[in-house]
């Protein structure tokens, strides 16, 4: 008995940026074109089975979006207006240069509340 899974031949047809797509994807994973393929379907083919959305929207994004439309315009001008006030106030995170200077900034009492 052979373990090994059944395959068929197909022919398809992709746009020339998919097959682009796929052809750099196998290369850099040391894949073949079709295993590349093959994936891509049974990873849609997961999503859709399990009710997810097969498009790039995750649900909260989708639950957002319809949270949205279902404002009038001036309410989602004012949610707009909230979120720029916020953002303002969230400073960027510190960066350095190197461990040395992280070290220097933490003994310092930095990102000390």
């Amino acid at each position: 008995m052979s373990l090994r899974t059944p395959y068929a031949r197909i022919a398809i047809t992709l746009p020339e940026a998919d097959l682009a797509a796929a052809d750099r994807l196998a290369k850099q994973q040391d894949r073949s074109r079709s295993w590349i393929v093959a994936e891509a379907v049974r990873r849609y083919a997961a999503e859709v089975e399990h009710g997810e959305p097969a498009d790039a929207l995750g649900s909260s994004r989708r639950a957002q979006l319809l949270r949205d439309v279902a404002m009038t315009a001036e309410e989602r001008v004012h949610e707009a207006e909230e979120t720029s006030r916020v953002s303002e106030q969230v400073t960027a995170p510190r960066t350095f240069a190197s461990f040395d200077e992280f070290l220097a900034w933490q003994r310092a009492g930095g990102g000390s509340a």
